[in-house]
């Protein structure tokens, strides 16, 4: 290799071990809330249990805590307290029958079909049942001869409890931090998406676009993250009072969830309907694929005004321009999968406006207006359409 050669791989070499060590720097970065909550549950756990319950090894009061935190991050309250049931639950069926028949493979077996049935019995979601089964499963192969009966179920009960203080109390996560990181890889994705789209439409390169799409269906399980955690931080941040001046930035991410996902949605049919005029050869008029990429550049900048915290008023400005250059697309001649397509981007840009924060009606006035049909009658805006 020469000298040139080997240079280049070394270099490449150093590339990507900066881009590890910050990758794992922000990754230690992200946990270390999350780490600091369930040190400070096990502590207090631990001492509750020990120290003031007079237990001997109440070592499964810590485990219910770091489970509990560990397992509810981004959880609506609901499921966060089926998984302190779930827990004591599977902790109590473990000791009653371990203690009744002993320990055993069949035993086990025994155990974790119990744990399961009693879940299921009290309308327990999937946290409570297999927190129950796994827990009852720790039980029944850590069994100590020392121990009353339902003594471990109590230490349980003691740790969840605590875990829930540490959570919503004492030293709460920020949810706009944990919803953030649900949406800025799903908001990400949408956007360089429809960039590949409008790249694909302008090359009049069908397969590119077949790939976007595949992404953007891959995008669903995203966007029904971001939906969960702007769920479940709007419920999470009433009982963290430390938390509250986070409530308006927080309003944006959770008043904005639904929208994108029906803007997703329309993004999809608008690349389908792409492909579709591109193997039909359809004459696409080059403002098309523009208004196209325009609206992932509003995407993205949705992305960066939410991080900050600020009114979204690039955001707006940036879609209301793609909507005008689609509604260009009419004055230069369209086909029939054109107007779809043109349909689809004035729908997406009423979405993308209402996610930031514009009223119902407002939003496709403003659509109308960026187009140029804000004055016509209703007819000539029918006569004018493809479809």
């Amino acid at each position: 290799m020469s000298d040139r050669g080997l240079a280049a791989v070394l270099a490449e070499i150093r590339g990507r071990s900066r881009t590890g060590v910050q990758s794992g720097y922000a990754r230690v970065r992200g946990g270390f809330g999350l780490a600091v909550q369930a040190g400070l549950a096990a502590g207090i756990a631990w001492f509750i249990a020990h120290d003031l319950v007079n237990r001997q090894s109440p070592f499964f009061a810590p485990i219910a805590a770091v489970i509990t935190l560990a397992s509810s991050v981004g959880q609506r309250a609901k499921r966060t307290i089926e998984l302190v049931l779930g827990v004591a639950i599977g902790i109590g069926i473990g000791d009653a029958i371990i203690l009744l028949i002993g320990t055993g493979p069949w035993q086990i077996g025994l155990v974790v079909v119990l744990a399961i049935l009693v879940a299921a019995a009290v309308g327990g979601g999937t946290p409570l049942v297999v927190q129950s089964a796994s827990s009852a499963v720790l039980v029944a192969t850590l069994t100590s001869g020392a121990n009353l009966p339902y003594t471990r179920f109590f230490d349980a009960l003691i740790g969840g409890a605590v875990g829930l203080v540490v959570m919503t109390l004492l030293l709460p996560l920020n949810p706009l931090t944990v919803v953030r990181r649900a949406a800025d890889p799903a908001l990400q994705e949408m956007a360089e998406d429809l960039r590949a789209v409008g790249a694909g439409m302008a090359a009049k390169d069908a397969d590119s676009v077949r790939t976007a799409l595949e992404r953007l269906r891959e995008g669903e399980a995203n966007f029904a993250a971001f939906a969960q955690a702007a769920s479940a931080a709007s419920e999470n941040i009433a009982f963290a009072p430390a938390r509250w001046r986070s409530r308006g930035a927080l309003s944006q991410y959770v008043e904005g969830a639904p929208h994108l996902t029906y803007a997703l949605r329309n993004v999809r049919v608008l690349a389908r309907r792409v492909i579709t005029a591109l193997d039909d050869k359809e004459t696409l008029p080059a403002c098309l694929p523009a208004s196209i990429e325009l609206l992932g550049d509003a995407i993205d900048l949705l992305r960066e005004e939410w991080a900050r915290g600020v009114e979204p008023e690039a955001t707006r400005e940036r879609a209301l321009r793609a909507a005008a250059e689609s509604g260009r697309a009419y004055q230069e001649g369209v086909g029939f999968s054109g107007g779809v397509v043109v349909a689809q981007v004035r729908t997406t840009v009423s979405d993308l406006l209402r996610a930031t924060g514009i009223e119902y009606a407002e939003a496709p006035r403003l659509v109308r207006r960026a187009v140029g049909w804000a004055g016509r009658p209703r007819g000539a805006r029918r006569r004018s359409s493809p479809a």
